[in-house]
């Protein structure tokens, strides 16, 4: 056991289903943490539920609804523990969960990041599409993860029952060292949601942080209880934000080349969109390219001299999934 020194910190918007189901099993099991649970104004009755039912539980308010970066940026400013654990509303951890976490930190001095074992908790066989076993990139800069890959998702067979390096870890469980959370700047705001955890992960890649998965800490996420995967502003939020990581986190010389074959596989999804009928998303996706243009010389000018010396290049997962026809990881 261990002292008091990880705040696991679940962000809420008008959440209070999502809490009446899950906070029950973050109490249980997290003894060894503080709670909070910050709130990005909702407007349901979410923080009177906490307070009458979870009294111990600590509540932080923010002014506006945030999203999920700038929410998370602004609540930590209150939150001095030395570890942070971002939890989404959705998840229902387990006994022991916290242990592995913590001795992963203490033992090794260099980890900054670590996500744990994520689960389908409505299939509690199969991994979950947010995080899976760890994140990584393709050399175009499309994520997927160990357990699953695009639409494919591996059932859990004790394949990833190891603790290894990754590259991402997944916003839905995200343990980090408040000091580097703090160096980092934190989230970066412009992206409000989706793969804001991805970009921060490779900016502390970039300062050589060292990023991990510990198979040891399970827990289960509902994904898509706050937007649908099918949601048009998921697909524009991941599109955007995809483009605007490339930007600020590309070595120079890939940054042209790169953002050129990006667009034209943007183009392509977009085709298939149009033949399949979801017309919507299609134009979420014209949506995405015109905000990133928007936004293109703000996020530009937010690289840093001397920082994009290292890429993780692995090949195009791409070109793996849909010609190869290869559905798992490697």
């Amino acid at each position: 056991m261990f002292e008091k020194k990880i705040a696991v910190v679940i962000l809420n918007w008008n959440g209070q289903k999502l809490l009446e189901q899950f906070l029950p099993s973050i109490i249980q099991y997290s003894k060894e943490a503080i709670v909070f649970v910050a709130d990005n104004a909702s407007t349901d009755d979410s923080i009177l539920f906490v307070k009458t039912n979870f009294p111990t539980v600590n509540i932080i308010e923010n002014k506006a609804n945030y999203g999920y970066a700038k929410g998370y940026n602004e609540a930590l400013q209150f939150v001095e523990e030395e570890i942070y654990a971002l939890v989404n509303s959705d998840i229902e951890v387990t006994e022991n969960w916290l242990q592995p976490i913590f001795d992963t930190f203490n033992n090794e001095p260099k980890t900054a990041i670590i996500q744990p074992k994520i689960l389908d908790f409505k299939n509690k066989e199969y991994f979950e599409y947010a995080g899976a076993a760890g994140g990584f990139i393709d050399k175009y800069g499309y994520p997927f993860c160990r357990g699953r890959i695009f639409d494919t998702v591996e059932k859990d067979h004790g394949q990833y029952n190891d603790n290894r390096e990754i590259f991402w870890a997944s916003g839905a469980c995200f343990f980090i060292r408040k000091e580097v959370f703090r160096t980092l700047n934190g989230f970066d705001a412009d992206f409000f949601a989706h793969q804001e955890e991805i970009d921060l992960c490779w900016r502390a890649f970039n300062k050589n942080y060292v990023t991990k998965y510990n198979s040891k800490s399970v827990v289960y996420h509902v994904g898509g209880a706050t937007l649908e995967q099918g949601n048009p502003k998921k697909t524009f939020l991941n599109f955007r934000n995809s483009l605007l990581m490339l930007v600020k986190n590309l070595p120079a010389n890939k940054i042209i080349s790169v953002l050129l074959l990006r667009m034209v596989l943007d183009g392509l999804a977009g085709f298939q969109f149009i033949l399949k009928g979801k017309f919507r998303h299609f134009f979420a996706i014209l949506n995405a390219h015109y905000s990133f243009y928007c936004l293109f010389l703000t996020n530009y000018k937010k690289r840093e001299l001397h920082q994009y010396k290292r890429y993780y290049n692995l090949k195009s997962i791409v070109y793996k999934y849909y010609v190869n026809n290869d559905e798992v990881f490697e």
